[in-house]
């Protein structure tokens, strides 16, 4: 799909082996919002356990590089995975984020040697 070859280019790298697009929104004029699942794929560090999808945590939101003067976030939902048996719930810690912010990590290194510090609010 064309757009997926632009996305790549444009958007974290991780986040195409891990999540798939689910859908993009602009909900307002100056917005952009891109919403991803991640992929029905149980974790590797759970290969010895019996897991089944469980659902999705609360979504988080990641402010990317802003396209053409409107701000991106990411919407990104962690899949739940439930151990058969033990009922046991289990999730990925993704570390797409700078550390005290919700900036991704690209953004945050960009915006730290360019002023830096990071700033409240990229716009």
């Amino acid at each position: 799909m064309e757009l997926e070859i632009l996305l790549r280019h444009l958007l974290p790298t991780e986040l195409f082996e891990y999540f798939d697009l689910i859908s993009i929104q602009e909900p307002n004029t100056k917005e952009l919002h891109l919403y991803l699942d991640e992929k029905k794929v149980p974790p590797p560090e759970r290969k010895d356990k019996s897991l089944i999808s469980y659902g999705f945590d609360e979504p988080i939101k990641v402010q990317d590089f802003p396209l053409r003067k409107k701000s991106v976030y990411l919407i990104v939902r962690r899949r739940k995975w439930q151990e058969k048996g033990t009922g046991k719930i289990y999730s990925r810690n993704w570390d797409i984020t700078a550390s005290g912010s919700s900036y991704s990590k690209e953004v945050a290194a960009f915006l730290k040697g360019l002023f830096g510090q990071l700033p409240n609010k990229l716009e």
